[in-house]
């Protein structure tokens, strides 16, 4: 199937037309060092046959590991029904709603969409999603500097706590807008942000802090005590936090005196298989008062003259929708599919679906964290509550730990010591409603063996 128009002489009479040599020679201007090249490891221009034997070839090499990672990516069990609904032609070809009354199907679903997560989260208002967990962090920053007029400084505070990805990518974003990303450093034995810590703002202007929960690190923030300390010296508060999580914690809408003023987090958890490192879709929540600048789409349900219910985009704040001036990102567009199986996901689990994977998956990570701590030397790091994550320290270097471990056919876990290189030989563990005793038993063996020949080497 030609998949693109243009014949060679098509090309060559467009680049005599306007006086080009050949294709190369439009991009003359963007330096050979930022130019890309052949991608060494995709083959070039074979057949259907060829490309599906290579493909195959490499999902073979992925196994099937049992996994204990997550760190924000999570192994939870995905009805059948989910993408078997999501993959129908009228879901799966369906693109961003440019005609968007025409497309009622699309916007009732996104409307739905928006309805449970607005739900889940115990705030007013959702966009239609964005990117990843990663970027609607940096995007809620930027609005929540677009909203918090009275604080000059734009500075927003950042405790290490938030995931490390994350806070990179947010760095990424926002530095060249004159942001400023302040790190706050954790309690060592709690694993978790002190409210102590913040004493050195007590004075200052602050335009937000972002709290994350669970952390990165497993463990449960003061949530209450963090809102409403941001509250009190003017500061939104940001929440960053796993959509399961909420089934059970108290939703962000509800945290402290007044409730977070944005909440964001990754959507992966709600019916996104781990493909190989995606794909994932963000999602933004907000109060009404802040909704204007709320990037992407908004979806509202209205009735016409004769009373008849429709769907409408009610807000889109994007360039090309309004001056580009007065937009409030670039980020225009939604992860329609990802959104699609969410919002079937949620429909079929239900509220009460919802609670039992999140309960579920704590009561495996207990019994995961109770076993490995028999292993001698093996200890969990840090006493408070935690959900579905947990650090364990290790009496030897993590990396050829999980190196053997992953030989033996289990993912056991994330070595911490790049990024939380204070902590020594821990590793972040998780355990969904997917893993059963005896995937924790195999790891606890597997773990024991692995340590042997660790500690031989």
């Amino acid at each position: 199937m030609p998949f693109i128009p243009h014949t060679e002489q098509d090309v060559r009479d467009m680049l005599a037309t306007i006086g080009v040599g050949d294709v190369a020679a439009l991009f003359d201007e963007i330096p050979a060092s930022l130019q890309g090249h052949a991608l060494e490891r995709v083959p070039p221009q074979v057949g259907e046959m060829e490309i599906t034997r290579v493909m195959h070839e490499r999902a073979r090499r992925d196994d099937q590991p049992v996994c204990f990672l997550g760190a924000g990516a999570y192994d939870h069990h995905i009805p059948a029904a989910v993408w078997e609904l999501t993959t129908r032609g009228e879901y799966y070809s369906a693109y961003t709603p440019y005609q968007a009354e025409a497309s009622q199907g699309t916007l009732q679903l996104v409307y739905e969409y928006q309805s449970m997560m607005a739900g889940l989260m115990a705030m007013d208002v959702s966009n239609a999603s964005l990117y990843d967990g990663a970027s609607a962090l940096a995007e809620a920053i930027l609005m929540a500097v677009r909203a918090n007029r009275r604080s000059k400084t734009k500075r927003v505070l950042l405790p290490r706590t938030v995931h490390p990805r994350y806070r990179q990518v947010t760095e990424t974003i926002v530095r060249n807008q004159g942001i400023e990303l302040v790190d706050v450093d954790y309690d060592r034995k709690a694993g978790r942000l002190d409210p102590k810590a913040l004493a050195a703002w007590d004075e200052e202007d602050v335009t937000a802090l972002v709290v994350p929960q669970p952390n990165f690190l497993g463990q449960l923030e003061d949530v209450d005590a963090l809102t409403d300390w941001a509250h009190a010296r003017g500061a939104l508060l940001i929440a960053v936090v796993n959509p399961i999580a909420m089934a059970v914690l108290q939703p962000p809408g509800d945290w402290g005196e007044a409730g977070a003023d944005v909440a964001c987090g990754d959507g992966q958890p709600l019916g996104i298989p781990m493909s190989s490192g995606g794909p994932h879709f963000g999602f933004m929540t907000c109060r009404q008062s802040h909704v204007r600048q709320m990037p992407g789409r908004i979806v509202g349900r209205t009735v016409d003259m004769e009373g008849r219910e429709g769907y409408t985009l009610t807000l889109q704040p994007r360039e090309q929708h309004i001056r580009r001036s007065k937009a409030t990102s670039n980020i225009c567009t939604n992860q329609g599919l990802m959104v699609t199986a969410a919002t079937i996901h949620l429909a079929l689990l239900g509220a009460e679906g919802l609670e039992r994977v999140a309960a579920a998956s704590h009561a495996n990570t207990r019994a995961l964290v109770a076993a490995a701590s028999a292993v001698p030397g093996v200890e969990p790091l840090f006493d408070g509550p935690y959900l579905h994550e947990a650090v364990l320290r290790l009496p030897t270097r993590a990396a050829p730990v999980l190196d053997r471990l992953a030989a033996d056919g289990v993912l056991g876990g994330l070595d911490l010591s790049a990024d939380y290189p204070e902590l020594g030989n821990a590793i972040l563990v998780c355990a969904t409603e997917k893993r059963t005793e005896a995937d924790v038993q195999a790891y606890t063996r597997a773990l024991t063996d692995a340590l042997k020949l660790a500690q031989r080497a």
